[in-house]
């Protein structure tokens, strides 16, 4: 199955049913904090969307895992979403429904998301510039930023928001400088 067809009949309705129930409790911002928690568990714990993922797993362990691992966690209705995922055996897909909920939020806020890769951690200074520099190219009300290092880029940053790239970092220069020598030798 390709991706547009994942999301366009899993991803997307599931996704949406749960903004519709997050907007009809007044719970978008919950909900969302719920979502990204939900990804960065899955990232630091792999074996956990293993797990869910399974279909030799039981639904009843599914939910029993669920529910220990994040009754404290997630709001209630971010639980019951869960449970209702693992029974119509949709749970594996869990990591790109939070990932459009939140593309969702997102429109909603008209907010845009810009992912920032550089080869040191970016300070508090720093990442107000590159929000600064997102709003103005964009226009945008909000700027979220997804942070990552890359050492490889020796130094400066590349931005991605959408389909659009700005490759300030050292090495992009120095691709730049080496392609230019080329068509002139």
């Amino acid at each position: 199955m390709n991706d547009s067809l994942v999301t366009a009949e899993i991803l997307e309705p599931y996704a949406q049913a749960l903004m519709s129930l997050a907007q009809g409790n007044d719970l978008v911002d919950p909900l969302s904090d719920d979502a990204a928690g939900l990804l960065e568990l899955l990232k630091e714990s792999p074996d956990l969307g293993q797990f869910l993922s399974s279909p030799i797993v039981g639904i009843p362990q599914k939910k029993a895992v669920l529910r220990q691992a994040l009754t404290d966690q997630v709001h209630p209705y971010m639980m019951n979403f869960l449970l209702l995922l693992v029974d119509r055996r949709r749970i594996s897909f869990i990591e790109g429904i939070c990932r459009k909920y939140q593309s969702l939020v997102r429109e909603l806020k008209k907010t845009v998301l810009a992912e920032v890769t550089s080869a040191v951690p970016l300070s508090e200074s720093q990442q107000d510039a590159v929000r600064a520099q997102v709003l103005s190219l964009t226009g945008a009300q909000q700027v979220e930023l997804e942070l990552s290092q890359n050492p490889d880029l020796i130094g400066g940053v590349v931005i991605r928001v959408g389909s659009q790239v700005i490759d300030a970092s050292l090495s992009g220069q120095l691709r730049r400088i080496g392609l230019k020598l080329s068509v002139i030798s």
